[in-house]
């Protein structure tokens, strides 16, 4: 197994749906933790940044929701997969929407997906509904 991927500020910040700044003031605040690189750079362990997306997500973040209709592409982070013999279960937390996708366990296995990883998922549907909140 490869070494777990670590993000930048600016990478969680992305991931998360918040600034950088913001994200700059949770780890500051000890919400989410981090460790330098060899070059001084702030740093989130991947697993680390999977705990807190969760957990943002599950108190409703922080942020003001956005009034504009999201594309089909959702960028996130891999917070947990499930193995069967053939099929398998990715959730994937991209911002305050949590994405669950059945998919065969060989096409995990060559993805390499592991929890902690970025990850894109991309919905296609003829049925989308839009509200503003």
């Amino acid at each position: 197994m490869a070494g777990m991927q670590s993000y930048t500020i600016g990478q969680a910040a992305r991931l998360l749906g918040v600034s950088p700044d913001t994200a700059r003031r949770w780890a500051d605040a000890g919400r989410v933790a981090t460790h330098r690189d060899e070059s001084g750079r702030r740093l989130v362990d991947g697993r680390d940044l999977a705990a807190f997306s969760v957990e943002l997500a599950a108190s409703g973040g922080e942020e003001d929701p956005s009034y504009t209709s999201v594309r089909n592409a959702f960028p996130g982070i891999v917070t947990a997969i499930k193995l069967g013999d053939v099929a398998a279960q990715v959730e994937i937390q991209a911002g305050p929407h949590r994405l669950v996708s059945l998919l065969t366990r060989e096409a995990v296995e060559e993805l390499g997906l592991e929890v902690g990883m970025e990850a894109t998922a991309r919905v296609k549907s003829t049925n989308v509904h839009i509200d503003r909140a």
